[in-house]
């Protein structure tokens, strides 16, 4: 099974969403948060896919890779600078490095915020890296869904009615 940027993600951010999203459910197609970063991502740097490559490898898509300055460009909607973020961008790193590409950086860049941070990896992300790769498919194969967070930033998740919706069930004899 290869983990892909996504897994890794929503490793960092829940163990839930990364389950579901594993497991064949998928709620990304339904939310105006993702709807409004993939618009964001397409008209914050339109030059970005004339100058630069999409690189696809063992399961991670870069959209944006300056293969000649070998720099990972990755764009978040967010308004607020993240971990997962930085850690999605270090995995990227870490898989070009596995695969011969090294000397490889990052750019994590939030076009709301104005602000651009640079993301490298150490040695001793590439050991948590290798834990977290571990992690992950144990969660992943795992015959049970991890509990709901109940955490704030639940509520502006995709998966939030799936995890937080109460059904009452009726039995009725006749």
């Amino acid at each position: 099974m290869q983990i892909t940027g996504t897994h890794f993600n929503y490793y960092q951010v829940c163990k839930r969403k990364l389950w579901l999203f594993a497991n064949g459910i998928n709620m990304e197609q339904t939310s105006d948060l993702v709807y409004d970063g993939k618009l964001i991502h397409e008209t914050s740097y339109p030059q970005r896919s004339e100058r630069y490559e999409e690189v696809e490898i063992d399961g991670i898509k870069i959209d944006y890779y300056d293969a000649r300055n070998k720099v990972i460009h990755e764009i978040k909607r967010s308004d607020k600078v993240e971990p997962a973020h930085e850690w999605q961008v270090k995995y990227y790193i870490y898989v070009l490095e596995r695969n011969g590409m090294n000397g490889v950086s990052g750019l994590l860049e939030y076009p709301t915020l104005r602000q651009t941070t640079k993301v490298e990896l150490t040695d001793a992300d590439r050991q948590n890296i290798a834990e977290m790769e571990k992690e992950i498919a144990e969660i992943i194969r795992s015959d049970d869904c991890p509990p709901v967070l109940h955490s704030k930033i639940c509520k502006s998740c995709s998966y939030y009615d799936f995890c937080y919706v109460e059904e009452k069930e009726s039995i009725t004899e006749q």
